[in-house]
């Protein structure tokens, strides 16, 4: 008779809420191992199954998650790695990791960003460091505390490989986190970096006291920019009417609890970006990821008039009065084919 097979263990990299949420998911699942750079994190997990600092004191994790700080340990254990970490330091970690990660050890991000400097997704900065380790993401409508807490919500994995995902998915999967899949790993990405750059645009606009009609049409207005620069470049049109696009833009731009909203906010209450991202414990990866926006519109030749506006509060002096005059100013043309606001 056969012996049965091992369960795959799931490495998380990454200490900060959603890396813990999804990690807490995963551990319900099967072994899971979270690496955190806190000592204090690490038993704080470990002992008291929470974790205070990102979480608060109210959400219980599993028993069965194991937190450490031991980077060896995570790597040489890990049969499926998780992203958890932000853009600005996803390299050098996977650096890190190569030196000891076994060959074809899958790779899912959680960031919703594009890497400053090069302008790459995290898919394929994996590729880079990784080669030959296959790399999806993660990404929907996912505000951590309220799936930590048990909301129901909705995720979508994406890989190049179907079957792949489909195995990978069940990890990430409860009665009340329903993971979907696709083969968009491209339209996944930039959904997930660019909507984070809209919410900051709406953001803007709660400060000015700007109308529900008038957030829907920035939020509408948004998601056809976002669905133009995606399709450009190599993505899936239905991708961003999903849980990936839609359903993260619409969450993003009007949750109280989002790191890029608070943003917006921010700015239009006048505090400069440096002011506002010093006061922060998580990052706002929209921040990072206008100016890289801007110029993949410059490299395609698209009109994205809301993203040149958050672009020019954020990275050029600005005001949000500016902006939203800025945006008003444009000629509508037609909905679907015109290039304007």
């Amino acid at each position: 008779m056969a012996a049965a097979k091992r369960a795959p263990t799931v490495v998380v990299l990454g200490g900060g809420s959603w890396g813990t949420t999804v990690a807490n998911i995963c551990a319900r699942r099967g072994p899971t191992l979270q690496w955190v750079r806190s000592e204090e994190t690490a038993r704080d997990i470990n002992e008291n199954h929470r974790n205070s600092r990102y979480l608060g004191e109210d959400v219980v994790l599993t028993p069965d998650l194991r937190a450490t700080t031991d980077f060896s340990e995570a790597a040489n254990s890990a049969d499926v790695v998780v992203m958890g970490v932000p853009s600005h330091g996803f390299r050098a970690v996977l650096t890190e990791l190569a030196r000891e990660l076994r060959p074809w050890v899958p790779v899912v991000s959680l960031v919703k960003g594009l890497e400053q400097g090069t302008n790459l997704r995290m898919s394929q900065i994996v590729n880079e460091v990784l080669p030959g380790h296959p790399a999806g993401i993660l990404a929907g409508p996912n505000i951590a505390r309220e799936v930590a807490e048990g909301y129901a919500a909705a995720a979508v994995l994406a890989m190049p490989d179907q079957e792949m995902a489909a195995y990978l998915a069940r990890m990430f999967r409860t009665k009340r986190f329903r993971t979907y899949t696709t083969d968009d790993v491209v339209g996944v990405e930039m959904a997930g970096a660019l909507k984070n750059v809209y919410a900051i645009a709406v953001g803007m606009g709660y400060s000015l006291g700007i109308g529900e009609n008038t957030r829907a049409m920035v939020m509408a207005r948004a998601l056809r920019e976002m669905s133009k620069l995606g399709e450009a470049m190599g993505g899936q049109r239905d991708t961003f009417a999903g849980v990936a696009g839609m359903g993260d833009l619409i969450v993003t731009c009007t949750s109280k609890r989002s790191r890029n909203r608070h943003v917006g906010e921010q700015l239009g209450a006048g505090k400069p970006i440096d002011e506002i991202i010093a006061s922060m414990d998580q990052v706002a990866e929209g921040v990072k990821a206008a100016s890289v926006i801007m110029e993949f519109a410059d490299e395609y030749g698209i009109s994205m008039p809301i993203a040149r506006e958050v672009d020019a509060v954020v990275n050029h002096g600005s005001t949000v009065e500016q902006a939203y005059r800025g945006l008003m100013a444009e000629k509508p043309g037609h909905e679907v084919h015109g290039s304007g606001f």
